[in-house]
């Protein structure tokens, strides 16, 4: 039989948001690709730093047990394939059992997304992250500088989410931006008992419901809803929550306030928002990623 990754939360990610490739990337950056894969090629054996995405990462593959494999976690990057083979020995020199990965040395690697059955895409690339969304695959743009996962739940994946244009569509975030926060308000009251429609996150957030609904490990899941919505507007937010029978765990609703310091008390392994003022206000207490859609991003 061919190999297959039906029935698996498949995850995509760069190396940059997998491992710290910040000092390489300046190489890259300045325009030197060939020099670029010389200092890869001359650091083969020295194992890159873990980066923002790597708690996260290595908290999914946990899920997994000799006799299922329930997680699927596959490097794709602009980064060439000798660039790679540091990628992959990282990996392994970390215990991450990666085994899978798609370097495309500069092009874009998003059309790859379909045939891995990606469900989730993080990238430090905003303009690979966008072409992601828009072919419906949930991705964020990690921030390469967030502040690393606590070391203080190693048996504990904890997510956290932003509520309008990521676990919902941006329909209610479309009122408010253009017509303000009493006819919000007034919106979210008139429709509460109408779900909101599914946003690019929903798939996610119903994988690892899954995924706790049936531990095989000692691995455990925790996740937050942490929005700028209050009351009244929070109903209609838990009432879709109800709808989808998925549950969360904890639930933030902040009226505003900035998140940074609540986050920084949840202690998730990553943050996602689709408002840059939100992630940055994150980032500086914990893994950070923002969702580069939504009519907060047009």
């Amino acid at each position: 039989m061919p190999a297959s990754l039906d029935d698996k939360l498949v995850i995509a990610i760069s190396s940059r948001a997998l491992f710290d490739f910040e000092e390489e990337n300046e190489v890259f950056e300045a325009g030197d690709d060939r020099a670029y894969m010389a200092l890869q090629q001359q650091r083969l054996d020295l194992p890159a730093t873990p980066g923002v995405a790597y708690s996260l990462v290595r908290k999914l593959l946990g899920f997994n047990t000799p006799q299922q494999q329930r997680v699927e976690v596959v490097v794709l990057s602009r980064n060439d394939p000798i660039s790679g083979m540091r990628v992959f020995r990282s990996a392994r020199q970390l215990g991450l059992p990666i085994l899978r990965g798609v370097f495309t040395r500069g092009q874009s690697p998003w059309r790859y997304l379909r045939p891995l059955n990606a469900q989730l895409f993080l990238s430090a690339n905003e303009d690979d992250v966008r072409q992601a969304l828009a072919a419906g695959v949930a991705a964020a743009r990690v921030f390469p500088q967030s502040a690393r996962a606590s070391a203080d739940h190693p048996q504990e994946l904890r997510i956290a989410f932003d509520g309008d244009a990521v676990l919902f569509s941006d329909e209610a975030e479309l009122i408010y931006q253009r017509q303000g926060l009493d006819a919000f308000q007034a919106h979210e009251q008139q429709h509460v008992m109408r779900p909101l429609p599914d946003g690019p996150f929903k798939p996610v957030l119903r994988a690892l419901h899954e995924l706790q609904r049936h531990p095989q490990t000692d691995m455990r899941i925790r996740t937050a809803l942490v929005t700028a919505r209050s009351a009244p507007a929070h109903e209609r937010a838990i009432r879709t929550l109800m709808d989808w029978a998925i549950e969360v765990d904890e639930a933030m609703f902040l009226g505003g306030l900035p998140k940074g310091a609540f986050l920084r008390e949840f202690e998730p392994d990553f943050f996602f928002d689709d408002q840059v003022g939100h992630v940055q206000s994150a980032a500086p207490h914990v893994p950070s990623g923002h969702v580069s859609g939504g009519v907060t991003n047009c």
